[in-house]
């Protein structure tokens, strides 16, 4: 009876293997990175040494030469040169030792090679041409005195003769050195090649030797995984997915047991799970998550949550986008808008906001309970609004890339209105179709606060509520007194500069010197006025808001407003 052996002495059996040919494989691969230091440590010792040594014989053995043939031009000037023909003497006599010195570290660099392998032919025809020099340098020096004391004796005929088979004998020499020069560089080039090649068959030996480990240990462990523990392990694996909140998953039934009636079980959760969470997902684009959550999905808590509520209400409205519209495709114009409008809800959800509804290019969105605390709902609608204009200065970056225009772009701006009050909020609609959403004076104010922006060329309006109910964390100014379509009751107005510790000192001396203008304004001291609002477009040159008044100074010279007048504007548009 063959003996059973567990799946631990299994999987320690197989690790013992693939533990063995890794040993191997390391192995072989010491021996050859070896193998390619020692090749790589005798180019670097040796060759390279030996190169630059045989250059530098060449060099002086030109030298020599050229010094001889200026010793011996000096002797045979007519009249002779005795001062350059000691000068070339010396020249000569000192490129001779260094040619001999040279010639001997060439022959113990060569004598370093610790084995000669596949470059021997190379090596002794360097060792043949290096022994030849050798015993030739010492011969052509005698030669060279010969002729140094025929031409001093007088003897033409037998100096040319010399003459002509010294300049041979040289020219043989200048080709011998040539000869070590290129051998030594024909024997780097030669073992560069070698050791590339033996680098590569490393590298594909190794990737193919890991390959087949790797492979074959896979296919062992998942042979032992799919017999032994895979349906267990499967199934721990899908609960752990779920828990992390991964609804895809889908386990196959491998077995007939009581793990298959659990994994069937488990798979029919799961796909009820992801059927509502499905839904969830596709409501998800349309209604805001948390409205959702709280209130459709849980009609009795929508119920609950309904009535009269203070909460905060804003609507932004993108400037420039209809001369923008006319020059693209409706496909562009959408993906356009829809770009627009993510950085817009992204700005308002990171301030616990939600976004009501998109009406045209317009954001409508509130703030307040459940979604954000009983008294933060102002201060948070006014942080939004200040991270919805830093949108559009993104937004203005991305428009060549989104609409494929480079010139001639109009320019985009955000309109804001923000007012506080009561409103009425809940599930409301008709019997087929609701919305969860807020109705009211509120709502409707916010709306005209945003339009009352192109009136005053400002881009955050609020009313006196909101500024009231964030006041102490945000800075503002008041912009006017004015009376919207559809309220008798006037209203006074701001605009957001920032939050406080976070708006430029541009833009507090701009306010602290708009103020005392505005209050003369309303008390009919028309040149105090006009001189502080000429003060605000000095410091701004571009002040909407002074601008406006500037304008309305003039005409209320002309036309001079009654006795009674309280300085409340009536703004007609909506």
């Amino acid at each position: 009876m063959g003996m059973k052996l567990s799946i631990g002495a299994k999987i320690f059996g197989l690790a013992l293997l693939l533990l063995a040919l890794n040993v191997v494989l390391a192995v072989f691969l010491l021996t050859r990175v070896i193998y390619v230091g020692n090749e790589l440590h005798v180019i670097a010792e040796v060759d390279t040494q030996l190169g630059h040594t045989l250059s530098q014989l060449n060099d002086a053995g030109t030298r020599r030469r050229l010094a001889f043939d200026r010793w011996v031009r000096a002797l045979r000037a007519t009249p002779a040169d005795p001062r350059a023909a000691i000068a070339a003497q010396r020249e000569d006599e000192a490129d001779t030792v260094v040619v001999q010195r040279l010639l001997k570290e060439a022959d113990v660099l060569l004598q370093k090679y610790p084995h000669r392998g596949l470059n021997v032919a190379a090596l002794t025809k360097i060792e043949v041409l290096l022994q030849q020099l050798q015993k030739d340098y010492p011969e052509d020096d005698r030669r060279q005195l010969e002729l140094i004391q025929l031409i001093r004796t007088g003897q033409t005929a037998r100096t040319n003769e010399q003459l002509v088979l010294i300049e041979d004998v040289q020219r043989r020499r200048q080709t011998h050195r040539e000869d070590l020069e290129n051998l030594v560089d024909t024997l780097v080039i030669q073992k560069s090649k070698q050791l590339t090649s033996e680098q590569n068959k490393v590298f594909w030996l190794t990737i193919a030797a890991t390959v087949t480990l790797v492979a074959l240990g896979l296919v062992i462990a998942k042979l032992l995984t799919q017999r032994m523990v895979q349906p267990v392990t499967e199934l721990v694996l899908g609960i752990r997915n779920v828990e992390r909140g991964d609804l895809t998953v889908q386990l196959p039934v491998r077995t007939s047991d009581e793990i298959g009636t659990l994994t069937t079980a488990f798979n029919g959760f799961i796909g009820e799970l992801r059927g509502k969470e499905e839904l969830r997902r596709t409501f998800g684009h349309y209604v805001d998550p948390r409205i959702l959550d709280q209130f459709i999905l849980k009609p009795v808590a929508a119920e609950a949550a309904g009535g009269r509520r203070e909460m905060t209400v804003g609507f932004s409205d993108l400037v420039g986008f209809s001369a923008l519209g006319e020059q693209l495709t409706p496909a562009g114009l959408v993906t356009l808008l829809n770009r627009h409008f993510s950085l817009q809800a992204e700005a308002i959800q990171q301030q616990r906001g939600v976004v009501d509804k998109f009406i045209g290019d317009a954001v409508m969105a509130f703030w307040g309970t459940p979604f954000t605390g009983e008294g933060e709902h102002a201060e948070l609608a006014c942080r939004s609004a200040l991270l919805q204009l830093e949108a559009v200065s993104i937004f203005r970056l991305m428009l060549p890339e989104l609409t494929g225009l480079r010139k001639n772009l109009p320019w985009i701006d955000v309109r804001i209105g923000l007012n506080t009050g009561e409103v009425i909020v809940g599930n409301i609609g008709s019997e087929t179709t609701r919305s969860y959403t807020v109705i009211g004076d509120a709502v409707n104010l916010a709306s005209r606060l945003e339009s009352a922006n192109r009136h005053y060329g400002t881009n955050i309006l609020l009313s006196e509520a909101t500024r009231h109910h964030a006041s102490g964390r945000i800075v503002t100014r008041e912009i006017d007194a004015l009376t919207v379509k559809g309220k008798a009751e006037p209203t006074r107005v701001f605009e957001l500069l920032g939050l406080v510790d976070a708006t430029s000192e541009a833009l507090l001396k701009l306010r602290d010197t708009f103020e005392p203008a505005l209050a003369a304004y309303r008390a009919k001291d028309w040149d105090r006025a006009e001189a502080g609002f000429q003060e605000c477009l000095t410091l701004k040159p571009t002040d909407g808001p002074a601008k406006l008044f500037l304008e309305r100074i003039r005409q209320l010279r002309e036309n001079p407003p009654s006795a009674n007048w309280n300085g409340v504007w009536h703004l007609e548009s909506k």
